[in-house]
């Protein structure tokens, strides 16, 4: 095993993209491993990652047999992280969006944190390439968000996150409801809810110039539902519930 991170970056039609985020990653000091979870891209996404996985031992790829939902990929990669010793678990797009540069500052941030939260509107918004549109849509999702569950992050609904692996084994994946983006909303609430220490960085996220968006009305809806389900769930708080203190971590 290379490192004692890993990166897991869930796949559809990213074939165009891949390769770019291979090479990034494999640049990074200190090193990570990635594990392309794809779900049987008809562009080929999932031979080209065997490929490239051929060549780099820190690479490997998690093939499942149909698209079905950002949550259940992350989900499958999150197992498969949970079964070797890794100390870091990462997520991010396939579409470059996110910056890989930036995982070492998510790295240093998780040694004193459960889970660290890329944010696009820490001290200010972070955002390029989107329709003002989008922004406003993204910007008042989060505001909703923090108005229902009181969960206090400028970003809850991002994606680029690092989780400590006694953070993840924590959680019941199978538990997970949500598949769209409603699924960063409900990881990021099990660990805040629960007590665990949730931190944000500020990260700056450019839109993808190849492939499309998976944005669509449904994952809209989902999120909009999910967010009262999840105060539900909290006994309708809006804090973390109350816990027993904790040993140090290891």
């Amino acid at each position: 095993m290379r490192s004692e991170a890993l990166v897991v970056v869930p796949t559809y039609n990213e074939r165009e993209n891949l390769p770019r985020l291979v090479e990034r990653l494999g640049r990074l000091e200190p090193s990570v491993d990635l594990l392309v979870v794809d779900d049987n891209s008809p562009d080929g996404t999932g031979e080209l990652a065997d490929e490239l996985a051929g060549e780099r031992p820190w690479m490997h790829v998690l093939h499942r047999q149909a698209k079905d939902g950002l949550g259940r990929a992350y989900c499958a990669g999150f197992a498969w992280a949970l079964a070797r010793d890794y100390r870091f678990v990462l997520q991010m797009d396939g579409d470059l969006s996110h910056d890989p540069d930036d995982i070492p500052r998510f790295l240093e941030a998780a040694a004193e944190a459960d889970l660290v939260l890329g944010s696009r509107y820490l001290n200010g918004i972070r955002v390029i390439n989107w329709p003002l549109s989008r922004l406003m849509l993204s910007l008042c999702a989060a505001k909703y968000v923090r108005v229902i569950t009181g969960m206090p992050f400028t970003d809850p609904t991002g994606g680029f996150k690092c989780f400590r692996r006694e953070t993840l084994a924590r959680i019941d994946l199978e538990q997970v409801r949500s598949n769209g983006y409603s699924f960063q909303i409900e990881m990021t609430h099990k660990v805040w809810r629960t007590g665990g220490r949730v931190v944000e960085i500020p990260i700056i996220f450019t839109d993808r110039f190849q492939g499309s968006s998976k944005m669509s009305g449904h994952i809209v809806r989902e999120a909009l539902w999910m967010v009262w389900r999840l105060w539900a769930q909290n006994g309708f708080r809006r804090r973390p519930r109350p816990i027993a203190p904790q040993a140090g971590r290891g």
